[in-house]
């Protein structure tokens, strides 16, 4: 009797568990019918626009994948949303995604995107020539941590001055990029480390004065300025990380080799989900100031690891493990 109950039990422990598991599989195939791509609408998430615009992504996960778009503002808010898990995959600076891998290595750089595309631009009122002349002045940045943030402690380091907030005399003031214009009409700040197409606005819409500019401002060209970052669980998806591969070497070629209709691209994009009008000619001079790229520079991004340190933003620069571009390697070679 005791076995034949015995027996009972264990078949129940057997058939919960097929149950549980099937249950578990089913879950997991209906999340992986989705793919959640975050990216900021503006010059430096070209690849990733283009991409939508020419349904590349589409094609490469096929008819059965829905594709969901996330637009963010920032760094902080895109690591906040793959944290969420409302973005799984998509374009952001390495800055933040590497403030966030020290404290919780789920999130890792797959492949480059754009290279250089930053610039340090003074404003009339404030009569600054160089970098030295940064000193007691106040620098608007995107957001604190941001790549664009990193960039300009290394430009500072470089002339022997700091932020006030690690003992300097340079006041950092975040502030989104498209409200610079405003705030250096307004005399607010006195210069701004802006990704384009902001920093061309700054010139030619409020009186800026380039001091730094693609080539020069921190590592310059081999500066990696924005990356394709992907969550872990994304990354573990080999059909998944293909397809959005795939994608993105697709729309980095077309980008180099139609670089006026991938503007255009770009300007129909951002008139659609803002309402405003980009003009051609400040889009077209922006985009000059960038190169669009599938490579990373890992020197460049491990400087900014120590940098980040060196401020406390994080409390290590140990970021091995960060960048896995074996898949984007494999997949250029075919």
């Amino acid at each position: 009797m005791k076995r034949k109950k015995l027996l009972l039990v264990l078949i129940s422990l057997i058939s919960l568990s097929i149950i549980t598991a099937c249950g578990q599989g089913e879950k997991g195939a209906k999340e992986s019918k989705e793919v959640n791509i975050g990216y900021f609408p503006n010059l430096t998430h070209i690849a990733t626009i283009v991409a939508l615009e020419n349904e590349y992504f589409a094609e490469a996960f096929g008819e059965d994948i829905k594709i969901n778009t996330k637009t963010v503002s920032n760094g902080g808010l895109f690591m906040e949303a793959m944290a969420t898990k409302s973005i799984d995959v998509g374009t952001v600076g390495p800055g933040p995604l590497l403030n966030i891998y020290v404290k919780d290595p789920r999130y890792h750089i797959i492949s480059g995107a754009v290279n250089g595309g930053a610039v340090l631009v003074a404003s009339e009122h404030s009569h600054i020539k160089n970098l030295a002349d940064l000193d007691g002045k106040k620098v608007a940045i995107p957001v604190i941590g941001s790549t664009q943030d990193v960039m300009l402690r290394k430009a500072l380091n470089d002339v022997g001055l700091k932020p006030t907030s690690n003992g300097g005399t340079v006041e950092l003031f975040a502030a989104a990029p498209a409200d610079t214009a405003t705030l250096f009409i307004q005399k607010s700040v006195d210069a701004a480390a802006t990704q384009e197409p902001w920093g061309y606005i700054l010139e030619t819409q409020a009186k800026g004065e380039l001091l730094l500019d693609w080539e020069t401002f921190a590592w310059g060209k081999e500066s990696t300025n924005t990356v394709v970052a992907a969550s872990k669980n994304f990354l573990e998806n080999e059909t998944f990380m293909k397809a959005y591969l795939t994608a993105h070497i697709k729309a980095v070629k077309f980008i180099e080799q139609n670089p006026e209709e991938s503007q255009e691209l770009v300007i129909k994009h951002i008139q659609d989900l803002t309402g405003k009008e980009i003009d051609k000619e400040e889009l077209k001079a922006a985009f000059s100031r960038l190169e669009v790229t599938t490579a990373v520079n890992e020197q460049v991004i491990q400087e900014m690891a120590d940098i980040s340190k060196e401020t406390e933003y994080v409390t290590s620069n140990d970021i091995e493990g960060m960048i896995q571009l074996e898949q984007l390697h494999s997949l250029e070679k075919e």
